[in-house]
């Protein structure tokens, strides 16, 4: 699938399942509750949205840190914004990586490194959300009792906690097994046809590579690089807050009563099935899920407004600011191409990335 294919997908499917949505739910209180609207509240929805970049931006910067290297705020932004415009033209919404790790690359941070640092921020995230669900129906059983669709997502979202914590533990524990696995897949893929033969010997050593990246990352940031690890962790809490933070703004500027904490706890749930949608951005599925969740916490008239809204301030937006940075940074080009083929890792410099002050001191004459 190319870059233009995946951005036409999410704008078809994020456009089209919006209009389905609202008209299925909008009716004639609808517009007036929305003209009645607390723009004050609205600004502050779009204020805890810049405090989210903010965290994220620094994220960026405390996981560099920690892992030997050194980038200012400003580009840590430039990397947010990218992260969501990947996000929203590949499969799920954990892309970006080929476009952060190059512009890493360019400012002299190593591509094992630039991988680590990226992979890392995504991980933290699913691993918050992987947390927070079991307490969401802990704290808030009226999440899932009597509510058929909640519970289905709660059964699909439970089993990639399950399966991402294993994986997890023995990517640090027991790397051999991931790379033994992640060799029996790419057999199973090319004995499908999906991978062809003269290729399963390349994604075979990039899997070997990747996991040897992240291994040794994590060794860095629970040694050396502890203090900006756990300064990377209470950062992505606060991002989460900030962005869960959003919706309850939406539902109080058009006057609706709501439960701060449910809410919270609902998005928590609902963002972290996203990150496994197979679409582009998780576009269509955000939309059309999103309005089936609100519609437990808001009247139905209003869900599917405030599903398109909280979208709009939460993902849109950034995808927008991510796109003008890809096209002026990179040129679209040098996008596309990086969409198309990432960054390729030498296997001579992905073993010693981490190998200790020899290597910053050559790093730096570099």
């Amino acid at each position: 699938m190319t870059l233009r294919k995946g951005l036409i997908i999410f704008l078809l499917l994020s456009f089209g399942v919006s209009a389905i949505v609202l008209l299925s739910s909008v009716d004639s209180g609808t517009w007036s509750t929305i003209l009645r609207a607390d723009k004050r509240f609205l600004l502050l929805a779009l204020g805890f949205v810049l405090c989210a970049w903010a965290c994220d931006a620094s994220r960026f910067c405390a996981l560099s840190r920690a892992a030997g290297e050194s980038i200012d705020f400003r580009l840590g932004m430039v990397l947010t914004w990218l992260h969501y415009f990947g996000c929203a033209v590949t499969p799920m919404q954990s892309g970006g990586g080929p476009f952060q790790v190059y512009v890493l690359y360019k400012k002299n941070v190593p591509l094992g490194k630039g991988i680590a640092i990226t992979l890392t921020r995504t991980l933290l995230t699913i691993l918050i959300l992987g947390i927070l669900v079991p307490v969401a129906v802990f704290i808030e059983p009226e999440l899932l009792r009597g509510r058929l669709f909640l519970k289905g997502v709660f059964s699909y979202v439970l089993a990639f906690i399950i399966v991402s914590w294993v994986l997890v533990v023995l990517s640090i524990a027991r790397p051999c097994v991931i790379k033994r696995w992640g060799r029996v897949f790419t057999l199973w893929l090319k004995r499908f046809g999906v991978v062809r033969p003269e290729r399963v010997l390349r994604i075979a050593k990039r899997i070997n590579l990747e996991v040897d990246n992240y291994n040794l990352n994590f060794q860095m940031f629970f040694s050396s690089g502890l203090r900006y690890f756990l300064l990377g962790i209470v950062l992505s809490v606060f991002h989460l807050l900030f962005i869960f933070s959003v919706l309850p703004c939406l539902i109080a500027s058009v006057g609706l009563p709501f439960h701060y904490l449910q809410a919270f706890l609902a998005q928590a749930v609902f963002m972290f099935l996203l990150y496994f949608v197979p679409t582009p951005g998780a576009s269509g599925v955000a939309e059309g899920g999103g309005a089936a969740l609100f519609g437990f916490l808001v009247p139905w008239n209003m869900a599917g407004v405030m599903a398109i809204a909280w979208r709009f301030f939460t993902e849109y937006l950034a995808i927008a600011m991510g796109v003008a940075v890809a096209v002026k940074l990179l040129g679209w080009g040098v996008t596309e191409e990086l969409y198309e083929h990432e960054p390729p890792v030498e296997e001579e410099g992905a073993e010693c990335e981490f190998s200790g002050p020899e290597n910053e001191k050559k790093h730096e004459h570099e």
